[in-house]
């Protein structure tokens, strides 16, 4: 008889895995909802404040990213979408040996910041150097790193800090300002945990639609008197009528048009025409004694 109730209760067991369901998990909309991971529930109920790790290669396709990882939390399922939110991050501990080497210092840090949207979120900052540093040197780095988290995150949202510790923004920041004291070889921000969601509603400026506005021309009904119209008065400069005076001269006469010559080349011609005439004179001179000579020659033979 006992055997028999067993197999009778074996047999009214049910499958568990045909009562659950597929549900699709999408990322938060900083991400674009995409689709994450699926996952396994026979109750919607149950999926809530489930954690999820996502690469960053994943969500973006840039295999350079993929040392970091995403946490993210669902809070609602709609249907068969589960919709998550962003609860923090971390870099994989060997990309962070790898920065870190011999004969070189760490500077952690560990900040609880406040938004402009009012969540809080913890983040852990590091930097290298490229040589060991005095504890000294390392506390005023240490001081210049908070000053510029919490500045820097009180001006922006979750979404918009988030989004900047992710492209690299804020690391970029601490090593702009740590380099006016001692220049950092590398600053990353390796950890982040969202302590309190945002609280406050912020507003995002929208982006104003360029409206094409076509203008129509006015009719405007004015009474407009006929223009008298002026005889053309010829315009012309003096020197270009004296121009057309001397051409025209030029032509009756048949007669080229004299070019005047620059001052250096008269001088030149002036100097060439003296010598001319003062060789001409020398022969003459030179002939009218030859002559006299001859005449005297003459004279004494008679």
């Amino acid at each position: 008889m006992a055997k028999a109730k067993s197999r009778a209760a074996a047999r009214k067991i049910k499958d568990k895995w045909k009562a659950k369901s597929w549900y699709r998990i999408l990322a938060p909309a900083l991400f674009d909802n995409v689709a994450v991971a699926e996952t396994l529930a026979s109750d919607k109920n149950l999926l809530l404040n489930r954690v999820t790790e996502v690469s960053l290669q994943d969500l973006t396709g840039d295999f350079r990213r993929s040392h970091v990882k995403l946490h993210f939390k669902i809070d609602r399922v709609e249907g068969s979408d589960a919709y998550t939110f962003f609860i923090g991050h971390n870099l994989t501990p060997d990309y962070v040996r790898r920065l870190v080497r011999r004969r070189r210092s760490r500077i952690d840090g560990v900040y609880d910041v406040s938004t402009r949207d009012g969540a809080v979120i913890r983040l852990k900052p590091f930097a290298t150097t490229e040589k060991r540093l005095q504890s000294s040197q390392k506390h005023v780095i240490r001081s210049i790193m908070k000053d510029t988290v919490f500045k820097y995150a009180k001006d922006r949202t979750l979404s918009e800090l988030v989004k900047d510790i992710l492209e690299g923004n804020l690391s970029a920041e601490i090593s702009k300002n740590c380099k006016k004291f001692y220049p950092l070889r590398k600053v990353e921000i390796y950890k982040s945990e969202l302590l309190r969601r945002p609280t406050i509603k912020v507003e995002e400026p929208k982006k104003k639609k360029k409206e094409e506005v076509e203008e129509k021309p006015e009719k405007k009904e004015v009474s407009e008197k006929p223009k008298e119209e002026k005889p053309e008065t010829s315009k012309e400069k003096p020197v270009k009528a004296e121009a057309s005076e001397k051409e025209s001269e030029e032509k009756e006469t048949g007669e080229k048009p004299q070019v005047e010559e620059p001052v250096g080349k008269k001088e030149e011609k002036k100097a060439a025409e003296d010598k001319t005439k003062g060789e001409a004179e020398k022969k003459q001179s030179k002939k009218r004694s030859t002559k006299k000579k001859t005449v005297k020659s003459k004279k004494e033979t008679e």
